[in-house]
């Protein structure tokens, strides 16, 4: 991995075997961010995604394994107990076209990926609603 910070934009490099979730959490960490967001492209041969149940208030968990495109990631970053928190989808395209995705738990890349944080002033956190089960949104000041 590598990256270089451009004003309010941060472009991340990501290289062959580098985990797109795990890496963009450690730019945030370096870089001391608590609000961007994330845009980007590239390949990947292992991912992990999940699509919410409402009726289950959970994820249901799908593993994908082979030649992918990642046509498009994106999401946010925002904080949950004073860490960078990831809010990631990720849509691919697998053999003949095929299109699948979701809600990003991890991807290993098997080429690159290109993926831009665009840092904005300010900060915004995440708390639980239960009755949703979901880590929702917090204005912060």
């Amino acid at each position: 991995m590598e990256y270089r910070v451009f004003e309010d934009k941060i472009l991340v490099r990501l290289d062959k075997g580098d985990e797109i979730v795990n890496s963009l959490l450690e730019v945030a960490k370096k870089e001391h961010l608590t609000l961007a967001s994330v845009s980007g492209i590239g390949a990947t041969d292992d991912f992990k995604v999940g699509v919410f149940d409402l009726a289950r208030s959970d994820y249901g968990h799908f593993h994908f394994v082979g030649n992918h495109e990642i046509v498009g990631l994106v999401g946010n970053l925002t904080t949950k107990d004073g860490a960078p928190y990831l809010h990631l989808h990720i849509t691919c395209a697998g053999e003949g076209g095929k299109i699948v995705g979701g809600h990003l738990f991890s991807a290993n890349v098997s080429l690159t990926a290109e993926i831009f944080l665009g840092k904005a002033a300010g900060k915004a956190g995440r708390e639980r609603d239960e009755s949703l089960g979901i880590n929702k949104i917090r204005f912060e000041s």
